[in-house]
């Protein structure tokens, strides 16, 4: 979905340290430090604006582990 707010954050801290965008196609990336490291990611719905969805629930968090400075690709869940 166009223009859900991702936020991501490193397993250990509790803030998130980024916040992105989903485009058209409902993708999102970033780029986060290299190096050994569990990040979590979930979608914020607090702000999203769009009558047709106005009933959707965020999914569940989920845990991605990086190595070193590879690319992963991921997603969140709606409900």
């Amino acid at each position: 979905m166009y223009g859900v707010e991702v936020k991501i954050r490193v397993a250990t801290e509790k803030k998130a340290r980024w916040e992105v965008h989903s485009n058209h196609l409902g993708e999102f990336e970033q780029r986060v430090p290299v190096g050994k490291q569990d990040y979590v990611l979930w979608p914020d719905l607090k702000r999203y604006k769009n009558p047709a969805y106005k009933h959707l629930q965020p999914g569940p968090e989920v845990t991605v582990h990086i190595e070193n400075d590879e690319r992963v690709d991921t997603g969140v869940h709606l409900k």
